[in-house]
């Protein structure tokens, strides 16, 4: 995957791997039928080309028409999205991250959420 992947994707580049990993493959027509307010379909198309060229996409062709699938499962995508944020903006450090998360001064986080953070940390 190199130095680009999952951590440089556009909003739109997101929301079209979601869309792949929750349908599991698609072709352009399908990804531009689930994506809110959608391109046209040549901008559909020319997103999973660059898609592809970044590593993330691979595709083959039923009939005419080229479906694409996930080069790479959602787990390690995720976990290659996590080690490129942690190096970036929190020296490579877990704690940092969570530190930013439970910040009552920038924190988007309920009460609630910030108990299940714990639970998950105790069961660790």
């Amino acid at each position: 995957m190199g130095s680009s992947g999952e951590g440089q994707l556009s909003r739109r580049e997101r929301q079209i791997m979601d869309i792949i990993y929750r349908l599991g493959k698609a072709s352009a027509k399908e990804v531009q039928d689930n994506l809110p307010d959608p391109p046209s379909y040549s901008a559909v198309r020319a997103l999973l080309v660059t898609l592809e060229n970044k590593g993330m996409l691979i595709h083959g062709k039923e009939s005419r028409r080229y479906i694409y699938s996930p080069a790479i499962n959602e787990t390690k995508a995720r976990n290659s999205a996590i080690k490129n944020l942690l190096s970036t903006f929190f020296n490579g450090q877990p704690k940092n991250l969570v530190a930013a998360l439970l910040d009552e001064n920038d924190s988007t986080l309920s009460q609630s959420e910030i108990d299940e953070i714990r639970k998950m940390v105790d069961d660790k």
